[in-house]
């Protein structure tokens, strides 16, 4: 029997070439926004990343467009409160959004940017799908199981996406894996494939970049 939400498959060629075009044009950091009226115009496809604090979403960005410091990393959680645009090329926006759980922020901060992460999610023509960052090495947590739970309610569809997986070891990898199956189940917004990521050895990366591009 086939596994439920099994991973994805490496691309062919023709979607391999794909992606690497698409990400070998330019790629530059166009706006952060704190309010859904500094939002750009929804004229191009575009996918977001969310992600738990410090679960390499900066890093797996600059991975993607192969650029070292294009979404700048931050080691204090909750840092990053702004919603962050890039261009890649004039076709696509790849969009950042703040960091979730544990966020060094007073409470109030925290909620503003949940209003907005709520208001932009639901409120985006152009958002095709959204990537949801999970660490291999943790599985999915109960701050993990809040963003996609809004993803389902805001019925944006959405992407697991398993990061720093060079940092488990193959057999504590198959429990992850087992546990993440497990709570995507639970999500109608969930998309059924899941993406493996290791942002340092590179592992993935064309598989996601051939995702995005293919995306219509």
């Amino acid at each position: 029997m086939e596994l439920p939400f099994p991973l994805v498959e490496a691309p062919d060629d023709i979607s391999r070439e794909k992606g690497r075009k698409m990400f070998a044009g330019e790629t530059d950091f166009l706006k952060g926004v704190v309010a859904m009226d500094g939002l750009p115009p929804d004229d191009r496809m575009e996918v977001c990343f969310a992600g738990r604090s410090n679960v390499g979403k900066s890093t797996l960005i600059n991975a993607l467009t192969g650029r070292k410091g294009l979404a700048r990393a931050s080691n204090t959680p909750g840092r990053t409160q702004e919603i962050n645009f890039f261009t890649v090329g004039d076709s696509h926006y790849l969009v950042d959004l703040p960091g979730y759980g544990f966020a060094n922020a007073p409470l109030p901060v925290v909620e503003k940017w949940q209003r907005l992460l709520k208001r932009y999610l639901s409120g985006r023509q152009s958002l095709r799908r959204a990537f949801v960052l999970i660490d291999t090495r943790h599985g999915v947590k109960a701050v993990d199981e809040e963003i996609m739970a809004l993803l389902d309610s805001a019925a944006v569809t959405f992407q697991c996406v398993l990061t720093k997986a060079d940092k488990v070891k193959d057999k504590d990898r198959e429990k992850v894996l087992a546990q993440v199956r497990g709570a995507l189940s639970k999500h109608p917004a969930a998309f059924p494939e899941i993406v493996l990521t290791s942002s340092e050895k590179g592992d993935g990366i064309e598989t996601l970049r051939s995702l995005i591009a293919n995306l219509v």
